[in-house]
């Protein structure tokens, strides 16, 4: 029988304030977003009249139409580039045991450890010389080339841990070693593929220095460029602020509810690999 003790108070208490505690910031996010621009309420104090008008506004001023779109291509390209290119460039890399194979796998490793900002300026140099400045297919090289090392890494370690009769099955059959990789190792590797997409996907979505720097004084914009369109050189409308957050936040939310399956088990496989 449960015996309700003051050690389950205790921590029925702590689990409420760690609840309101993440609860805090939807509140904030929310409540200022419904604030008309003429409001005095304080800043945790609800609306005196909430108005719908905010979203209206950041949508027109924004131009978060074109934002929404942008960023879309920009982020489904990287992820699906990303996910190509990372779990090709695994493959060799996990499979063959010769020097050069351990010698690119580090070197590939040593992406993670280099600050990103000592690749600002070089990276824009390069953009720059290739004529690709202002447009998206720039932005989502420097993308691709930044998420290749972390996804080497978890693809390579998912590898190893395969076992190699599949492999070897198929090469009996006379499958060359691109269909042996097409048809029977990718397959295998969509634990790993749900958190390469998840982290790719949300990291490219929320980034905005990347975008702010090769997409600068050009008609192209991803949403959070959108959003920070309403700070000013002498204040901030943080009513469409809030607003322009909320409507960047929905696509990742519907994405989210819509393919939570597949992230649970993504998450779920791509830690148990």
């Amino acid at each position: 029988m449960f015996r309700y003790t003051w050690r389950t108070a205790i921590l029925e208490v702590l689990m409420v304030l760690v609840g309101l505690l993440f609860v805090f910031p939807i509140y904030v996010l929310i409540t200022l977003s419904l604030k008309a621009p003429g409001d005095q309420s304080g800043l945790l104090a609800p609306p005196i009249e909430p108005t719908l008008q905010n979203f209206a506004d950041a949508w027109q001023q924004g131009g978060f139409a074109g934002a929404l779109v942008n960023s879309a291509i920009v982020t489904l390209t990287t992820v699906a580039l990303t996910v190509i290119f990372a779990a090709a460039a695994a493959y060799p890399l996990s499979r063959l045991g010769a020097r050069w194979s351990k010698l690119t796998y580090f070197a590939f490793l040593a992406g993670l450890l280099l600050p990103v900002q000592l690749a600002l300026l070089p990276l824009y140099q390069t953009i720059r010389d290739l004529g690709l400045l202002g447009t998206l297919v720039g932005v989502i090289i420097v993308y691709v080339g930044g998420g290749m090392p972390f996804a080497i890494f978890l693809y390579a370690g998912f590898m190893r841990a395969l076992p190699g009769e599949y492999e070897e099955a198929a090469a009996i059959d006379g499958a060359h070693a691109f269909r042996t990789f097409w048809s029977v190792v990718f397959p295998l590797l969509r634990p790993i593929t749900g958190t390469v997409v998840i982290l790719t996907a949300v990291g490219t979505w929320n980034d905005f220095l990347t975008p702010l720097l090769y997409l600068s004084g050009t008609d192209q914009q991803t949403v959070t460029v959108a959003i920070n369109g309403f700070v000013g050189q002498f204040g901030a409308q943080w009513n469409l602020i809030f607003a322009g957050i909320i409507i960047s936040i929905l696509p990742i939310l519907i994405a989210y509810f819509l393919l939570q399956k597949y992230i649970v088990q993504g998450f779920a496989g791509g830690l148990k690999g």
